[in-house]
């Protein structure tokens, strides 16, 4: 299968965060931002079909942003990447939207960058779309600058990736951004969501922005002064700041389910024991295991105890299970439920596999009405 074209930067190991280009440009608009963004995740940046080194033929006419949407779920797949961060400008911002609308399973976290959830109605990119059709790129690249940046600043890299896209996919866009309105499904997104305006922008003002921050549950606004359409480029590191704190929260909020299903105690014995060398692993775990996985309410969290359970018994890990024996108990399930699922274990993955678990579960559980019976004598 054919894939948009993309850039990969940062460690593999870090988590994985998708960046979306505007129309018009390529994913050299995130040139000023997404090297400091590697540091800490694995950046993936893609062009739209016809744009930078995307094939032209990945889209047609009449397509949708659910179309975009899909190519970047492909592009994810054939990468490895089940769930990810994401970040998107104008066009890019609503293939965003649509993602966490529609596969909210796959966005750990969101953030929209002058864009909106509908653009002003489909007239105006019909009419583009027949005019680009018709002539061209090359009329509608001269006035790219007004359109995207603030009078006297210009990208002269960005605005030759505008006259080099080819006009029949660049009409396409245009045709899925007549037909884009989420407005009425806003309230549905589930992920941690920042949405960031430039209030110069003439394409997306900040009321655009402020009609999702005001729909979408805890979502946060940042109002950028400076900023047009492009503001990755023209204010980059003003975009950089609100994205790192914004993606930031991740790994505080992964801390914090750490805590609350393995205890305080536990976690504090494992930071003590961090080293220069384990720091990395560490983050990996509170960013990704605890951030993104068990923060994932697609399951609950006992339904999440019940499978790590079963998954460590399957593999041997008894100081392991241990450990999520506690967890089971803080998280809800009951001794005799704990006791079922070991039960089932003894199906799946051996009797004396689950002969080792319920001997592992019998003393943590013994622990809870005799503190001492966890010691050794």
């Amino acid at each position: 299968m054919k894939l948009l074209n993309h850039r990969v930067e940062g460690p593999a190991c870090a988590p994985p965060l998708l960046l979306g280009p505007s129309l018009g440009t390529s994913y050299a608009v995130w040139d000023k931002v997404a090297p400091e963004l590697s540091t800490g995740h694995r950046v993936i940046r893609w062009d739209l079909p016809g744009h930078g080194g995307s094939a032209a033929d990945l889209i047609a006419a009449g397509a949708t942003v659910g179309d975009l949407a899909g190519l970047v779920l492909a592009l994810a797949d054939a990468l490895g990447v089940e769930r990810f961060a994401y970040a998107g400008v104008s066009l890019g911002g609503a293939v965003g939207l649509h993602l966490a609308v529609h596969h909210p399973h796959r966005i750990a976290s969101l953030a929209v960058l002058c864009s909106s959830a509908h653009f002003n109605g489909a007239g105006p990119w019909q009419e583009r779309a027949a005019r680009v059709r018709r002539e061209g790129l090359a009329q509608l690249a001269e006035s790219a600058d007004d359109r995207w940046f603030t009078p006297g600043f210009t990208v002269p890299e960005l605005v030759q990736d505008h006259r080099d896209a080819d006009p029949d996919a660049y009409a396409a866009c245009c045709d899925a951004l007549a037909a884009f309105d989420v407005t009425d499904r806003l309230a549905a997104i589930s992920a941690p969501t920042l949405l960031i305006a430039g209030r110069q922008d003439p394409a997306t003002p900040p009321a655009h922005l402020r009609e999702i921050a005001d729909a979408v549950p805890g979502a946060a606004l940042v109002e950028l002064p400076g900023a047009s359409h492009l503001a990755p480029a023209q204010c980059p590191q003003a975009v950089l700041t609100a994205l790192r704190a914004h993606f930031g929260q991740v790994a505080e909020r992964g801390m914090a389910v750490r805590r609350e299903v393995l205890g305080d105690a536990h976690v504090d014995r494992a930071q003590a024991r961090q080293s220069a060398f384990t720091a990395r692993f560490q983050d990996f775990i509170s960013r990704y295991a605890w951030g993104e996985i068990w923060t994932d309410p697609t399951l609950s969290r006992r339904e999440r105890s019940m499978i790590t359970l079963t998954a460590l018994v399957a593999h041997g890990h008894y100081d392991e299970l241990a450990m999520h024996v506690r967890a089971a108990r803080r998280n809800g399930l009951t001794p005799d439920e704990i006791g079922a699922v070991l039960l089932q274990t003894a199906v799946y993955c051996g009797v004396p596999a689950a002969n080792s678990a319920f001997a592992t579960a019998q003393r943590v559980l013994a622990e809870e009405t005799d503190p001492d019976a966890g010691t050794a004598g």
